[in-house]
């Protein structure tokens, strides 16, 4: 599996990958984001949206689990599965994750882990500092690695 390694800086340059995650992932595509809290995990949810054309406010999903936003660009699908960890019932998630003409972004993907494709783009954000991150982006669809690089 390839691995693709981004020194982000400052909160600009997470904007910045932001963007370019908007711009190049195809639709259907499922991002999982793995990281700590105030990891930055929401903060690049923003990104995207704006990079999708999204002007709604983006918050993080907590206690809803799910927010659609459908007034951009394409839609942008934002899980938040936090709460999920001792769910074991079906509660129709799948139904939208990987979603065909838009993108899924999934905070603590690990709880749903069996609900996701096995491309998915997987987002591991580091905090090495106050406002730098390492992001670790990794696929076995490398393709999708690749048109990061």
């Amino acid at each position: 599996m390839k691995h693709y390694i981004f020194d982000i800086f400052s909160c600009e340059q997470m904007h910045e990958f932001g963007l370019k995650l908007a711009s190049k992932v195809p639709n259907g595509t499922v991002i999982a984001l793995v990281g700590d809290l105030g990891a930055g995990k929401t903060t690049l949810v923003r990104s995207v949206a704006r990079g999708l054309n999204i002007n709604e406010v983006v918050q993080s999903p907590t206690f809803n689990i799910m927010k659609l936003y459908l007034k951009g660009d394409r839609p942008l699908i934002h899980i938040d599965a936090y709460r999920l960890a001792d769910i074991n019932t079906d509660i129709g998630l799948d139904e939208y994750i990987g979603y065909e003409t838009g993108i899924t972004m999934i905070e603590w993907p690990l709880y749903i882990e069996k609900l996701l494709p096995d491309n998915a783009l997987w987002i591991e954000i580091t905090s090495t500092g106050e406002t730098s991150r390492k992001i670790d982006v990794y696929s076995k669809d490398e393709s999708l690695v690749e048109a990061l690089e």
